[in-house]
C-alpha cells in the first residue's frame, strides 16, 4: 500500500494541520450555532492537552478511559492520549450499569477516565470500586468536580500543558515523536452481549491502513468542500474510522451533534443539526435508516392522500427507472427519465431540503440492510451505499461506493486486503458458494487484551476468521448473509440467516415495528414481533375494526398473518424468500426491544441470545398447536391491552 509516511494517527493529525492550517476540521454547536475550529487550532489544543497529560505521569502504553458524547474535546482526548504512546480506552456512553463500566476499566488498567459532565455521576459512583485510577478528567464544570477524590477539570490540563510546552516544548515533541505504527492505539470492548466484552487491540497502522483503504475505495474529489455530521456514536469503530479520521486524514471537517440535558435531548437534535449544518454525506446503520424512511413517509401522509398517492407514484417510477443501482437509465427505462426529473422536482426535492440540501449520499454501516430501504433512498436521490464491516477489521471490510454499486450486495472489497469465503474446514469455496468470510490485511486486529486464547481463536496465519456467513458473487461483490451464530436450523439440519426476512417484514409492512425469527431445529419457523402500535391502531381504525372485543382482536390479529402471506406463494413479494423459514407462528410482544432491556446492543442490533432466554416460554408456547395460531389467547390478551 502506498502511504504518504502518514502511519500514526499522530502523524496524520501533524501532517493534516501542516497542510491545512486554517481550514475547519470540527465544528461544535454550544450555543444557538455552529462554530468552527481550524485544523491548527485542533493541533495546538492536542499538543497542550497531550503535555498536560504527559505532567500528570501518563507514559507510553498507558490505558485512558474516555466516556463522552462526540464533540471536540472526544478528538482532541483522544488524540491527547495517543501524543504520549498510550492506549485511549473507548466507552460507551449507553453504558448504564456500573458492573460494566467497572469491568472495563479495571480490565483493561486505565490510569486515567476522562468523562463529560453529563456523565460524570457514572465514574462518581464506581469511583471506589476503580482504586487503579488514578485521576478523573472531567470535560465541563460540574458543582461535584471539587467533592469528588481525584478529580480534575480539563481546562487545567490544558492550561497546565501550555504552560509545559513554553517551558519544554521539545520533550514532549520526542515524546510524540517516538510513537510508532505498530503500537496500541486503542481497546475497543465488545458489546459483551453473550459473556464478558472482548478488548480489540487496534494499533496506529491498524486505523491508518483502514482510512487509506477506504479513502482509495471511494476515490472522491474535492474532499475540501466535504462534511459530515457524525451522528453514530464516536467510540464505535466504523463513526471512528470511516467518520473522525477518514475526513481528517482528507482535509474535510466533521460536525458533532449538539448536546443535550439527556440522551433523548440529544437525539432529538439530529434531524435539527442536519438540516443547519447541511452535511454532503452522513455515516448510518440499519436502524437509523428505517427510522429516517418512517419519520419521511409520516410527514408525507400528514400532507393528505393527494400528497401521499401521488409519493408512491414518484417511487414506483424511480424504482422501475433506478434499477438495481447500476445500470440506471438503461434500455425502455430512459422514458421514464422525464418523470423522474418532475417528481424529483415536485417531491423528492423537498424532502432532500430536510436533510440540508446538500446531501450527496449515505454510507451504510452494519452487515444488512433490507433492499427495500436501499431502493427507497437511491429513489429520493440520497443513495445509501451499503458496506460491511468488523470492530476486528479496523472496521471496513468492503463497500459499495458512487463508482461501483449494486443494491442487495455489500459492495467490493477494499483495496489492499485478502479475502476468502471458507468452509468449516477452513478451505476456500469457489465463487457463488457460501461459507465464512476471513480477511487479512494490515487492518486486523494485533489480539484480545489479556486473552490470546481468543485471539488465537479468531485470528489464525494472520487471517481474521469474521464469524459471518456470506458468499462472493462472480460480479464481485461481497453478499453477507449473517451472522453464523444467528442462523435458523430447521429439523433437517439446513441453516438459514433471519436478518433478511426480519429486515423486508419490519420495513414492507406498517404493522411491524421489530421482528426476530427462531427456529431451533423445530418443523417451522417462529417470529417475535413487537406491532408499530401507531400504525396497528389506525389501520384497526380505518377498518372499522374494534381492538377491545374479541372478534376485533382476531381480525386485527390476522392482519399479522396477510403481511407475512405476501412473500409466500401467490402474494405479492412471493420468492424472495424460500417458503419453510417464513414464520408460521407469531408470538406477539407487549414491549419492544430496546438498549434500556438491553435487547439492542450498543449499535441497535437485537441481542439474540438474551432475547430468546427472555422469552422462552413464549417461543415453547408457539410451538405448540394453541400457540402455533395467530389468534391465540397470549396474542389475543396482548393486542387488548395495546389498545387500551
Amino acid at each position: 500500500m502506498e502511504t504518504d509516511k502518514q502511519k500514526t494517527l499522530v502523524q496524520m493529525m501533524e501532517g493534516g494541520a501542516d497542510k491545512w492550517p486554517d481550514r475547519p476540521l470540527m465544528w461544535e454547536k454550544k450555543t444557538d450555532k455552529y462554530e468552527a475550529s481550524t485544523y491548527a487550532k485542533i493541533r495546538d489544543m492536542v499538543r497542550a492537552f497531550g503535555a498536560g497529560l504527559h505532567q500528570m505521569g501518563l507514559k507510553k502504553g498507558d490505558r485512558v478511559a474516555l466516556l463522552s458524547e462526540g464533540r471536540n474535546a472526544w478528538l482532541i482526548s483522544e488524540l491527547g492520549i495517543l501524543y504520549n504512546g498510550a492506549i485511549n480506552v473507548p466507552l460507551s456512553v449507553k453504558l448504564e450499569e456500573p458492573r460494566e463500566l467497572i469491568f472495563r476499566i479495571k480490565h483493561s488498567g486505565c490510569k486515567f477516565v476522562i468523562v463529560s459532565g453529563n456523565h460524570f455521576a457514572k465514574i462518581k459512583n464506581i469511583i471506589q470500586d476503580i482504586s487503579i485510577t488514578e485521576k478523573v478528567i472531567v470535560l465541563d464544570k460540574h458543582p461535584e468536580v471539587n467533592s469528588v477524590p481525584k478529580t480534575i477539570l480539563f481546562d487545567e490540563v490544558l492550561d497546565n500543558g501550555r504552560t509545559f510546552l513554553d517551558r519544554d516544548f521539545n520533550s514532549f515533541r520526542n515524546v510524540w515523536m517516538d510513537v510508532k505504527e505498530s503500537d496500541p492505539c486503542n481497546i475497543v470492548y465488545t458489546s459483551g452481549t453473550t459473556a464478558d466484552p472482548k478488548g480489540i487491540i487496534l494499533t496506529h497502522r491498524n486505523y491508518t491502513s483502514n482510512v487509506q483503504q477506504s479513502t482509495d475505495m471511494f476515490k472522491i474529489k474535492g474532499w475540501e468542500s466535504k462534511s459530515s455530521l457524525l451522528i453514530l456514536p464516536w467510540d464505535h469503530s466504523f463513526a471512528h474510522t470511516a467518520g473522525v479520521y477518514t475526513l481528517l486524514y482528507n482535509g474535510a471537517s466533521m460536525a458533532s451533534v449538539q448536546i443535550g440535558k439527556t440522551p433523548m435531548e440529544t437525539l432529538k437534535n439530529i434531524p435539527i443539526n442536519i438540516k443547519e449544518f447541511k452535511p454532503t454525506f452522513l455515516l448510518s446503520v440499519p436502524a437509523l435508516a428505517t427510522n429516517f424512511r418512517k419519520n419521511i413517509e409520516k410527514a408525507i401522509a400528514a400532507k393528505g392522500p393527494k400528497v401521499e398517492k401521488l409519493f408512491q407514484k414518484a417511487l414506483d417510477n424511480a424504482y422501475k427507472y433506478n434499477d438495481n443501482g447500476n445500470n440506471r437509465g438503461m434500455g425502455l427505462r430512459i422514458f421514464r427519465w422525464p418523470m423522474k426529473i418532475l417528481f424529483d422536482k415536485l417531491i423528492f426535492s423537498k424532502i432532500r431540503e430536510n436533510f440540508g440540501g446538500r446531501l450527496e449520499f449515505f454510507v451504510g454501516g452494519g452487515a444488512l440492510l433490507d433492499i427495500e430501504l436501499q431502493r427507497f433512498f437511491y429513489a429520493i436521490g440520497i443513495p445509501m451505499f451499503q458496506g460491511y464491516g468488523l470492530s476486528e477489521a479496523s472496521p471496513v471490510i468492503s463497500a459499495n461506493v458512487p463508482r461501483k454499486h449494486k443494491m442487495g450486495s455489500s459492495g467490493a472489497v477494499v483495496p489492499y486486503l485478502e479475502l476468502k469465503i471458507v468452509d468449516d474446514s477452513g478451505k476456500e469455496m469457489p465463487r457463488g458458494e457460501k461459507g465464512q468470510i476471513i480477511v487479512k490485511g494490515e487492518n486486523v486486529m494485533a489480539g484480545y487484551w489479556g486473552n490470546e486464547e481468543a485471539t488465537r481463536d479468531t485470528v489464525r496465519d494472520g487471517w481474521l476468521y469474521t464469524g459471518d456467513l456470506g458468499y462472493l458473487g462472480k460480479d464481485g461483490f461481497l453478499y453477507v448473509l449473517g451472522r453464523e451464530k444467528s442462523l435458523l436450523i430447521s429439523s433437517d439440519g439446513e441453516k438459514y440467516s433471519p436478518e433478511g426476512i426480519e429486515e423486508a417484514l419490519a420495513a414492507g409492512s406498517p404493522l411491524f415495528d421489530q421482528v426476530m425469527l427462531y427456529n431451533n431445529q423445530s418443523q417451522y419457523t417462529a417470529a417475535l414481533v413487537y406491532p408499530n402500535v401507531e400504525k396497528l391502531k389506525s389501520m384497526a381504525h380505518s377498518l372499522g375494526l374494534d381492538g377491545k372485543t374479541e372478534e376485533g382482536v382476531q381480525k386485527i390479529l390476522r392482519l399479522f398473518e396477510s403481511a407475512v402471506d405476501e412473500y409466500r406463494d401467490g402474494g405479492a413479494h412471493a420468492n424472495i424468500f424460500p417458503g419453510k423459514w417464513l414464520p408460521a407462528a407469531i408470538g406477539i410482544l407487549p414491549e419492544g426491544f430496546t438498549e434500556q432491556n438491553k435487547f439492542l446492543n450498543s449499535t441497535l442490533k437485537m441481542v439474540r441470545g438474551k432475547i430468546t432466554e427472555h422469552y422462552q416460554s413464549t417461543l415453547d408456547y408457539l410451538y405448540t398447536p394453541e400457540g402455533k395460531k395467530i389468534h391465540n389467547p397470549k396474542n389475543l390478551e396482548i393486542i387488548k391491552k395495546l389498545f387500551q
